[in-house]
Order: structure tokens, then sequence, then C-alpha cells
């Protein structure tokens, strides 16, 4: 809450800015990922000598709310490329002001669940803390209880600025993405204003983006492996199984009904909808 109240009352956006938004455990890390490969895809034309591949995207596209007292450095080549989790409403007045651009992932909520569950349980291991059984979780969950606020609120923050603001914030979902990469990633291309150009189609860059930012390719990677991103949190806990639908595997029958009228009751009308996939 502190870092935060700073960077609220600190961080300057620049209109050139790109932050990459997310609720946690949405597809933040593959976002990151497909995001800077785009944008410096004139820099490291090579990909055998491309950042991603020594680096966490989370080094690369670092977290605005990690940064915060200042003895952090902020990216300092532009666009500056950063990520945040923090709700809409909360973030610097100057980020809600400025021209710069905000691309938001959301992922369904049944799958967010699982993979939060499993992940907070490795950060509460570091923090010598018990792991939260599953029951005690999704009662937190339900409640909107966990990192960052309640998932509704957080996804629906950003939905509705993107209605008012399309040209600032665009909506991804995970399961959209997994299901047509190829389309999203021009998507994504275009409103950073970093298009491919025909030739760059026609010499498959795109498909060599796919390839260095699948999640196949960056969890057999070296430094995924072993290094550590944040407080002692290890690389390898960002990269669990990038499934949809693995959370049949967990729910039982009540679960998913009472999930299953919170999404209804809290998203209705919104026009934000998810397909509850089973795998």
């Amino acid at each position: 809450m502190k870092e935060i109240n700073i960077f609220q009352k600190q961080f300057q956006a620049k209109d050139n800015d790109i932050i990459v938004a997310s609720f946690p455990k949405s597809g933040t890390t593959w976002l990151k990922a497909i995001a800077f490969a785009i944008v410096n895809r004139q820099c490291f034309s090579s990909i055998h000598n491309h950042p991603l591949l020594s680096s966490n995207p989370h080094q690369l596209v670092p977290y605005i709310e990690f940064m915060y007292p200042a003895n952090s450095h902020f990216p300092t080549t532009e666009p500056r490329l950063l990520g945040t989790h923090i709700p809409f409403p909360s973030l610097s007045k100057s980020i809600i002001d400025s021209n710069c651009k905000i691309i938001y992932i959301c992922r369904n909520p049944f799958d967010t669940f699982i993979s939060a569950w499993h992940f907070f349980n490795k950060v509460r291991q570091y923090c010598s803390s018990s792991a939260l059984t599953i029951e005690e979780a999704f009662e937190m969950y339900c409640n909107g209880i966990i990192e960052f606020g309640p998932w509704w609120s957080h996804m629906l923050g950003y939905w509705k600025e993107s209605i008012v603001r399309p040209n600032k914030i665009l909506i991804l979902k995970y399961e959209d993405i997994k299901e047509n990469v190829n389309l999203y990633v021009k998507r994504v291309a275009e409103f950073l204003d970093f298009p491919f150009t025909q030739e760059e189609e026609s010499n498959g860059v795109i498909e060599s983006i796919i390839r260095l930012c699948s999640f196949e390719k960056m969890k057999d990677l070296e430094v995924n492996k072993s290094g550590i991103v944040y407080d002692g949190l290890e690389n390898k806990h960002y990269f669990r199984k990038a499934e949809i639908g693995g959370w049949v595997n967990y729910f039982s029958p009540s679960m998913t009904e009472k999930l299953s009228k919170i999404m209804e009751e809290k998203l209705s009308g919104s026009g934000l909808s998810f397909k509850i996939m089973h795998s």
C-alpha cells in the first residue's frame, strides 16, 4: 500500500508509455513478452540474441508498483514498457490523463482462481506462512479478498474505461488469444502504433514472435527455470500450465454454482462475458 501511494503521487506518465495491465494470473507474463517483442522488433531483429531469451518478461516490462521507493530503475529507452496489477481507479492521475496506451488482459474467473491459488501459496511459502486450502482460498476469492481487490471490479474498471476511450485501452481475453494468437498479435501491434508491414508478414515476423513468446519456449529457458524476479519469488513460478479449463479438476459442483452466480451478478449488463471452457 505504501509503495502504491508513493506511485500515485510521484509517477509521471509519458504520452508514448505502454502499460500492460491485468488482474494477477490472467496471462500477464505472456502479454508482457508479446508487447516487448512487438515494440522492440527492429532493435532485436535476430531472434538468437533476443532479450527474452536471457531475461524474464517481468524484468523487461517491470511492475510500476514495485519500483517505489525510487531505488529501482525505470526503463530508459522509449517507449517505456511498464506493467501493473493496480485497479484502474487507483492508477496515478498522470496515467489516466495522458495519452499513454494500456493493454489489459483478463481471463475467465474459474481458471484465474486456480492459477492464483497455486501461485499465492508459493508466495506464502516464501514468507513462511502456511498454505491456504482450496476451500479457504475460494471463500476469500468469492468475497473479493485478494491482492489488488475483487476480480470483478478490477476487470470492470478497465472494461468500462475501454468503452469510453477505445484508443487508450485495449481489452484482451486470454482465451481469445490462445484461440487465434496470430490475429491478436496483429491487433496489439496496430493498437500500439507498431503495425506489421506487408513485408514483415510475408517474412514470417509474426510467427517468429509467437514462437519466441510461446509458453513452451519461455518455460524451457534457463532464465525461467532458475532466476529470481521479485522478493525471492522464482521465475519458474510464473510458468505453471497455461491451460484453459483446468479448473474442472479442482471445482466441486457447489463451487461451480457459486462462482457462476457471482459472475452473473457482478458482470450482468456490462457486456463483459467469458466462455467457460473445460480442458
